[in-house]
């Protein structure tokens, strides 16, 4: 870091139990996939090779998450300034990608299995499957207690790949069965579509909370409006501009405002005041706030009317 931003703050995200809970999944999962691929192309069931295809996706999104953590504890530099916080988001958007494109594989290659059905180990279906379904649940018990203890949209997006693969297995043991006592092996790609519905919406859900992070929109657990009242409350302040709230990463939040002050305040205790209010309150600890004036600051009629409040304050 140059001198000059020696007080800068580091940007950085340390999260000891997610990389724990991470590389714990990723070996058992890596394990299962090798597993579920050979099982899949031995017993020709599309439940378990669209089951393998999503474990296959589980692995490259929890490399994709491990690398994503260790690049959040890098810190920033001179061009990087925000430091790497901002790769956890991209890794999660992708990871949603990665489960919504692998559901549309799976309806693709269910429908074509619906109109041309074809036999099925069952024995080895079933076994396998009870096999996935007891390694899903440890894991999304395993991602779920990380998750409560550190919020992480990384940890977020690989849950709901186990919770996938977790109803995958369940679908599978049920089409196993089904396929059993009935006969009927088109169930086994019916089955295989329901599951890939159930991976897309967890998908489409991931996507959209990176995606509103990446616009830098308006976290939802802040309410604009109610920030702006209260900055307004501050002593000596007369209206608030320019304001903008975004999150970096999840739960790392920055704001940024112009404020108008009366001409008998003093900047450097408002500013301080305004800082503390948004940290206690809001929990907002990287916040920059700039002090301006409407007779030196053009705002056009905006300014104008903020100056005509100022001199009625002062008179």
């Amino acid at each position: 870091m140059n001198k000059c931003d020696y007080h800068h703050l580091n940007h950085v995200k340390e999260q000891h139990k997610s990389k724990k809970t991470l590389w714990f999944t990723l070996i058992i999962t890596l394990f299962f996939t090798v597993m579920e691929i050979v099982g899949g192309f031995l017993s020709d069931s599309l439940a378990l090779l669209s089951d393998s295809a999503h474990m296959i996706s589980d692995v490259l999104a929890l490399g994709m998450s491990m690398t994503a953590i260790y690049m959040a504890t890098r810190n920033p530099n001179k061009k990087y300034t925000f430091g790497f916080l901002r790769f956890e988001i991209i890794a999660s958007f992708i990871n949603g990608l990665a489960l919504a494109v692998i559901a549309l594989g799976i309806f693709i290659e269910g429908i074509k299995r619906v109109m041309n059905p074809r036999e099925v180990d069952l024995q080895l279906m079933l076994i396998i499957a009870s096999i996935g379904l007891l390694v899903n649940i440890i894991l999304t018990i395993v991602l779920s207690r990380s998750l409560k203890e550190e919020e992480n949209l990384n940890i977020k997006s690989a849950l709901w790949h186990f919770l996938g693969d977790l109803l995958s297995s369940v679908g599978i043991i049920i089409s196993a069965i089904l396929i059993y006592f009935t006969g009927l092996s088109i169930l086994d790609p019916l089955i295989s579509m329901i599951i890939g519905g159930i991976i897309f919406t967890g998908g489409a859900k991931i996507i959209h909370e990176s995606y509103l992070i990446l616009m830098e929109s308006v976290p939802e657990k802040f309410d604009l409006d109610s920030v702006r009242h209260d900055i307004r409350t501050v002593e000596g302040v007369v209206d608030v501009h320019e304001m903008h709230l975004w999150a970096v990463t999840t739960d790392h939040y920055s704001l940024t405002a112009h404020v108008f002050i009366r001409e008998d305040s003093q900047p450097l205790s408002t500013i301080s005041t305004i800082n503390r209010l948004l940290k206690d309150k809001y929990g907002l600890k990287h916040s920059t706030i700039q002090i301006e004036h409407p007779a030196i600051n053009d705002h056009g009629l905006y300014g104008k009317e903020m100056l005509l409040k100022k001199q009625a304050y002062s008179s």
